[in-house]
């Protein structure tokens, strides 16, 4: 794999790691709206005649963990616990708690653009900016047996948690692996935001669990130890899409459909992006190359504005062409629900520039690993056990730097019959899909790879 380690440290330091300043920016939110809900508790049991009071508080999730990103839309997300005595709110339900909560803060945020939104888990204060804060309600209660406090969370319903429990296992894990796990789960949260048209992605937790599940620490260098375990990441995906939280007794941390829908597109978007890397493995691959390949990964100017514009007129007109470089890959799973149920075929022919038509795979076979440029890929769908009526939809991926610089990426996705042309202008390990759509649903897909060698 061709080295790009120190700038991949350059890039991780510079633009992934949050400042120490922002991080003191965001505790010192935190801190200043647990003050706001003290204020509004006190209010509100005067109103009330109660006596309700936090009796602890604890911050959780990437903030608690490090683990929080650089974001342009500085969308940052402060997780924070706040604990009742369990014999103080009584019977209250946890519905009833988070109303409170809401109530309360109602009374010290009448300043802010949005009131706080009570939502399943917790009750959310939005910054104008971008900030969030999500306030996780809980209760506790002595364990006189056990002398401990046990905590519940007020979810659909009280539920027990361990309050501190994830975090005391990330930092646990992060030491046996020498830190490396931190580094490796504020990267995958970098390429899971690189894209602003990239919604429905899994949570930080998720992603923090499965990084640390197939963390490859046998690679020392930052850009191997990344690439491997996201390869391996996708591989524990396409098996299964199950994730358990490694406290409060193995919960799933799946499930609903909007939560398989997001682990589905980190799987294909993931798998698509990693697939682009392949030039890193060639003995072809110069350092242009290469930080071609990981702009179009992450999607980050700092790669594009590495690239010399100093050595040769080529390599100016390269840069020109990044400035301009469009993601506009598609994924079916983002247009069509799927329902897999139907088999389909497809036929690619070649011919031109002095070669007889025949099939891309009988030339591959006879003539070496790559087509040469200039012929023409005729690509018929030949064959589905989907019944009419059913609409066919094609997507055609030019993949690796050289596309990149061309602005020729594609992957659209667009209904084009039963036949497509295209042409092998430039190299890469293209691929071209063809799904069968019946009745709203994809039900049927296949791929064909076209390697297009170099001039």
């Amino acid at each position: 794999m061709y080295d790009m380690s120190g700038k991949f440290n350059t890039f991780y330091d510079s633009h992934v790691v949050l400042s120490q300043s922002e991080q003191t920016d965001l505790y010192s939110k935190k801190d200043l709206n647990i003050q706001r809900l003290n204020g509004g508790l006190e209010e509100y049991n005067k109103e009330h005649a109660t006596s309700y009071k936090i009796v602890e508080t604890c911050v959780q999730g990437s903030v608690a963990m490090t683990t929080v990103i650089q974001n342009d839309e500085k969308d940052y997300d402060i997780d924070v616990a706040v604990v009742f005595d369990k014999d103080e709110i009584a019977d209250k339900g946890a519905r009833a708690i988070r109303n409170m909560v809401a109530d309360a803060l109602k009374r010290k945020t009448k300043q802010f653009n949005a009131e706080p939104e009570v939502k399943t888990s917790c009750v959310r204060v939005k910054y104008a900016d971008g900030y969030h804060i999500d306030f996780a309600v809980y209760r506790r209660e002595w364990n006189k047996f056990n002398e401990c406090w046990e905590y519940e969370h007020a979810g659909t319903d009280w539920t027990k948690r361990d309050l501190k429990g994830l975090t005391k296992w990330f930092e646990e894990e992060n030491d046996a692996t020498n830190k490396k796990l931190r580094k490796i789960v504020r990267l995958s949260k970098m390429f899971c935001k690189s894209r602003v048209s990239w919604m429905n992605m899994p949570s930080g937790l998720i992603q923090t669990v499965l990084c640390d599940e197939n963390l490859q620490v046998c690679y020392d260098r930052i850009d191997e130890l990344f690439y491997y375990t996201m390869q391996q990441i996708v591989n524990r995906l396409e098996s299964s899409i199950e994730v358990a939280a490694p406290v409060d007794n193995g919960r799933a941390l799946v499930t609903r459909e909007s939560d398989r829908t997001k682990m589905t597109n980190w799987k294909n978007r993931l798998k698509s992006k990693l697939e682009d890397l392949d030039i890193l493995f060639r003995e072809s691959c110069t350092e242009e190359d290469a930080l071609q390949a990981w702009y179009g990964f992450f999607n980050h100017d700092y790669w594009k504005d590495q690239i010399s514009v100093s050595e040769s007129k080529v390599l100016d007109t390269m840069h020109k062409s990044i400035s301009n470089f469009i993601d506009t890959e598609q994924f079916i799973e983002d247009m069509f629900p799927m329902a897999l149920q139907y088999r389909c075929s497809v036929e690619c022919m070649i011919s031109g520039d002095g070669w007889r038509l025949q099939p891309i795979e009988q030339f591959l076979k006879l003539f070496g690993r790559f087509l040469p440029h200039h012929l023409e890929i005729r690509c018929d769908m030949i064959y589905t056990s989907a019944p009419k009526p059913y609409n066919v939809f094609w997507k055609v991926k030019n993949v690796g730097p050289e596309a990149e610089r061309r602005n020729m990426l594609r992957g659209q996705i667009k209904e084009g019959g039963k036949s497509i042309v295209e042409h092998s202008n430039f190299y890469g390990n293209h691929y071209i899909e063809c799904y069968i759509i019946k009745d709203g649903y994809c039900v049927a897909r296949t791929r064909k790879e076209v390697p297009i060698g170099r001039k």
